[in-house]
């Protein structure tokens, strides 16, 4: 069975050799680029022998789906940018595609670095990925249009060996992210449970903070734990009032503002 490995990427120049570097063990290695990517992500991704597609972002679900439609292996293994396959993983990925014991879909644990560290708590560990699929087998849900997920035709099951995320290398830029994502989350809530209640701006940043600092022991991370999982909260609070203010045409979700749906158009891979 052959082995696609498939990078999304925008103005990734700066991380894409090394995370290409990482999938030459791939029967062929696909970066689906943005189209408005600004850098030299497309030039070193051919230059490294992997082969490069082009379209539009719209979101990352259908960026996910537009990379299954052009991969040519029989299973495709999807990583981001900043993150890198070692050799236990590798081993494991072509151990589970030779066994060929009818699953179609694999999760895949992350150890993630946060700001130079390994961060175990608040929800930050084993964070599994469905992210070694059967092509024919599956699809990504489009209303997870962020933390995207796929849906398989078929059994699934877990892999041990971890992929090495460098997400975020400054609190700047966590905080970047944070605001960009917590407007897609703000679409997903009204596209999947309608326009929240008011008592839900204070509900839901409390959960979510009990949740990462207690429930998943973010208080064992220190400062950096706290940090995390007051900013998690603040965000998920912030997307329940931006999802109040979106309004659902025909059942799908909009912008109540032009400023707000130009700003979603922005948004890079994770």
């Amino acid at each position: 069975m052959s082995l696609t490995a498939a990078v999304i990427a925008r103005d990734e120049g700066a991380m894409i050799a090394d995370c290409l570097e990482s999938l030459a063990f791939a029967d062929e290695r696909l970066v689906l680029v943005d189209a408005a990517t600004r850098d030299n992500t497309r030039e070193i991704a051919r230059r490294m022998g992997a082969r490069v597609e082009e379209r539009a972002f719209d979101n990352f679900a259908a960026q996910r789906d537009a990379a299954l439609h052009f991969a040519r292996g029989d299973w495709v293994l999807f990583v981001d940018a900043d993150e890198r396959v070692p050799p236990g993983l590798r081993a494991e990925v072509a151990a589970v595609i030779r066994a060929a014991d009818g699953r179609r879909g694999f999760w895949i644990p992350r150890h993630n670095y946060l700001m130079g560290r390994l961060v175990r708590h608040a929800g930050w560990y084993p964070d599994y990925q469905l992210r070694l699929l059967h092509r024919r087998a599956a699809r990504f849900d489009p209303l997870r249009v962020v933390h995207e997920v796929a849906v398989v035709d078929g059994p699934v099951g877990h892999l041990r060996q971890p992929l090495v995320h460098f997400n975020y290398r400054t609190l700047a830029e966590f905080v970047r992210k944070q605001e960009r994502y917590c407007h897609y989350e703000a679409e997903r809530w009204l596209a999947t449970y309608g326009r929240p209640r008011a008592r839900a701006l204070l509900g839901q940043p409390v959960r979510e903070f009990w949740r990462r600092y207690v429930v998943l022991r973010g208080l064992r991370e220190g400062w950096l734990g706290l940090v995390l999982s007051l900013s998690l909260a603040y965000y998920s609070g912030k997307a329940v009032w931006l999802a109040r203010g979106l309004r659902s045409a025909h059942g799908a979700p909009q912008f109540g503002h032009a400023g707000d749906a130009a700003h979603l158009k922005d948004e890079v891979a994770k």
